[in-house]
């Protein structure tokens, strides 16, 4: 119950902030990207492979449902298999806004 009490605070949170002060950097979120992704996923169409097991940010980002909110907290969360990269709130915001931008 605390943690669904505590993931919907966290939602809110980002929901809430998006006003033009709260507003996400792809630019830096592609540097984001760059550094701690790109060894597993494809971060760019220039970039010549990824892990297999891991999703293109271009297939992120087409997912039915694509939400920033829930996306961002999921880069919060440590998973197994990913690193713990000890993002901050805005950083998180930022990876989303670079991985929103691979719809194209």
């Amino acid at each position: 119950m605390l943690k669904s009490v505590a993931g919907s605070m966290a939602i809110l949170g980002f929901a809430t902030c998006a006003t033009a002060a709260c507003a996400a950097d792809a630019r830096n979120g592609e540097t984001l990207a760059k550094r701690w992704c790109a060894a597993c996923h494809v971060v760019a169409a220039d970039q010549a492979r990824g892990n297999t097991q891991a999703p293109p940010f271009s297939a992120i980002s087409k997912q039915p449902g694509f939400d920033d909110a829930k996306l961002a907290l999921f880069l919060l969360t440590p998973h197994p298999r990913m690193p713990d990269m000890n993002l901050s709130r805005s950083e998180a915001a930022d990876l989303v806004a670079y991985i929103k931008m691979q719809r194209d």
